[in-house]
């Protein structure tokens, strides 16, 4: 996909409640706010984005992508003004327990979005499970980058270390370079253990950590339950607020030590 300017970025991590799907979603609409052009796929079987959306997940998606060859642009919506999305679909969990097709299964979310008007688009962002079984993996192998958020608390140190040795083996067998990001979400400013997180995965990830911090926030945790984005629930909100700064991070690769 050289020939294509979309920036394809998964966004993953094995550690649950860390925001990776608050993540996709509102950084999502932050950047088609911004006049960027994105799409949104859930490659999670749980289908939250969706939800997130105001959408039913029961609708065609990536599980007939993946399972059945169904083209990609003849199951996308329009969620938002410059923003579309591909839900999971309610199969997709079949997904990972195919046998069939070898070494290609790992392709099939790559070459549908080649085939597709989504390499047109400014950013493709997946929201991948918190696994790194087949559907990681496909997630990994379409992907340019790799959006790991982690939360103020050790146990996310722990998870990032699972996260990081499951790029460099997807890294190798896709025989391409992820370019790797962090962001840290549900930050509680005023806990030490939260400054003490963060100052760790900035020393160990120099250049790799998105200046902006995404504080814990009540709108946040609300909003998916109404079917909104932050933008549409509480745009004054401190969440709307720092998901639109971290969309000028992404957009401009800004990290936090320059």
């Amino acid at each position: 996909m050289t020939d294509s300017k979309v920036r394809i970025i998964a966004i993953m991590n094995q550690k649950g409640g860390v925001g990776k799907t608050t993540t996709t979603v509102n950084l999502g609409h932050a950047l088609a706010q911004a006049g960027q052009k994105v799409a949104l796929m859930d490659l999670d079987p749980q289908g939250q984005v969706a939800t997130s959306l105001g959408f039913d997940n029961d609708i065609a998606g990536l599980d007939q992508v993946l399972l059945d060859g169904v083209a990609i642009d003849d199951i996308k919506i329009s969620a938002r003004e410059n923003l579309d999305l591909i839900v999971a679909g309610s199969r997709l969990n079949e997904f990972e327990h195919t046998a069939t097709g070898g070494i290609q299964r790992g392709h099939r979310l790559r070459e549908a979005l080649q085939q597709s008007s989504l390499n047109q688009y400014d950013y493709v962002l997946i929201d991948c499970p918190p696994s790194s079984g087949l559907l990681g993996v496909n997630a990994m192998f379409a992907a340019k980058e790799l959006l790991i958020p982690v939360s103020g608390d050790y146990l996310s140190l722990q998870g990032l270390s699972r996260m990081i040795q499951v790029l460099k083996r997807a890294e190798e067998l896709a025989g391409h370079r992820i370019k790797l990001w962090l962001v840290s979400t549900r930050m509680q400013m005023r806990r030490k253990l939260t400054e003490e997180v963060r100052n760790r995965i900035l020393k160990y990830f120099p250049g790799r950590v998105f200046l902006t911090p995404v504080r814990e926030n009540v709108a946040l945790a609300e909003c998916p339950s109404f079917g909104k984005t932050i933008f549409d629930y509480r745009k004054k909100s401190p969440g709307a607020e720092d998901y639109m700064s971290l969309a000028q991070d992404v957009m401009s690769r800004r990290t936090a030590d320059g």
